[in-house]
């Protein structure tokens, strides 16, 4: 009798091992960074064979959204890595040597990057640096300059296996003096198409400062903000609130962050219609929405003269001296990322994703 029941009791407790290893397997590994699950591989049969397939690849990208790590370059200098957790995040060659020529990375969303051939046509390439898949886009229709304006829109979906994105450019129109064209590259029709709109005005688009909130797409110029909206393909300007730093994410709406002081400020878009309001109106176009003091005992003298890189819903990147910092706007904790770094480096946030080209 006694046997019977350690013997019935064993069996239960090996049906709940059993359990927890298939919830674990199920509901966890697909919101691993994909060096994580690289590890994971050579846990067991069953789940390497399930991080293996092409379905999982498309859970995990579904699933792993959080920014795990950076690109960083400077102009004609291979990019680098620097990632948040060196452990759980990383790629087999952050330089891209897989590409077929060197590059400069352009714009990155969710695990692909856009890159830019430097010689012959200056091709522009799509490629996960995970799995090293690439893709040289068809030549443009248009003259987007030497350095141009590009931001890529990659935004996961559970209906597509393969990824779907979008890449917009804003250059100057060499048909009207003083105007700004768009061209836009579709992966589903694998063409690239001049949008209709013109945006007339004396302003020079900043080229690295592009950045995707909600469908509209938002560059730096030297005296306002450009704005285009995809769906409605249409562009406005409006004024800065404050003329200095860069443009990011914060809340789903962009930000504008900059340093002074030894603080940093970000303050968000509220309306963009504040010119067509009656007067009086107490609305304003921009909120002030944080200041930020980052860790003397991390950053030290620094602290007192920084740069931002980048920012997003969940944390900033800054410069300071000839060292990198991330500041995570949730725990409010300033962390060191990196040691190799200059003021005019490009900052990229990177993904850990398994998508597929």
């Amino acid at each position: 009798m006694d046997r019977g029941k350690k013997s019935g009791l064993a069996a239960r407790n090996n049906r709940i091992y059993l359990d927890f290893k298939d919830i674990i397997r199920e509901t966890a590994l697909p919101f691993l960074p994909a060096k994580s699950l690289a590890k994971f591989r050579a846990v067991c049969r069953d789940w390497r064979l399930q991080i293996s397939t092409p379905f999982f690849a498309h859970q995990q990208t579904l699933s792993c959204r959080s920014t795990s790590g950076f690109f960083l370059q400077n102009r004609g200098e291979s990019p680098f890595l620097i990632s948040v957790d060196t452990n759980s995040c990383g790629v087999p060659d952050p330089s891209l040597r897989f590409l077929p020529e060197p590059v400069d990375i352009k714009s990155s969303s969710n695990g692909l990057l856009c890159c830019q051939g430097r010689e012959g046509d200056k091709a522009y390439y799509i490629c996960n640096p995970v799995t090293k898949q690439w893709k040289k886009l068809p030549k443009s229709n248009a003259n987007h300059g030497s350095d141009p304006a590009i931001v890529l829109l990659f935004e996961p979906s559970l209906l597509n296996f393969v990824a779907e994105y979008k890449i917009i450019c804003a250059f100057p129109s060499t048909d009207f003096g003083e105007a700004t064209e768009f061209e836009i590259y579709s992966s589903r029709e694998d063409s690239w198409e001049v949008a209709g709109e013109i945006c007339f005005g004396a302003r020079k688009v900043v080229p690295k400062s592009g950045v995707h909130v909600n469908g509209v797409v938002y560059w730096m110029t030297p005296t306002s903000v450009l704005a285009f909206d995809l769906t409605k393909e249409r562009s406005q300007f409006f004024r800065w609130y404050y003329n200095y730093g860069i443009l990011g994410a914060f809340d789903g709406k962009l930000c504008n962050v900059y340093a002074t002081g030894g603080s940093i400020r970000l303050n968000i878009l509220a309306n963009t219609h504040t010119n067509t309001m009656q007067m009086g109106s107490q609305t304003s176009m921009w909120l002030e929405k944080k200041t930020v003091v980052l860790d003397s005992k991390i950053v030290g003298d620094g602290a007192m003269s920084c740069s931002i890189l980048h920012v997003d819903n969940n944390i900033m990147v800054v410069h300071s001296g000839e060292r990198t910092f991330s500041y995570d706007f949730k725990s409010r904790a300033t962390k060191l990322l990196s040691g190799r770094a200059g003021i005019n480096y490009r900052c990229f946030p990177y993904v850990n994703s398994l998508i597929s080209l």
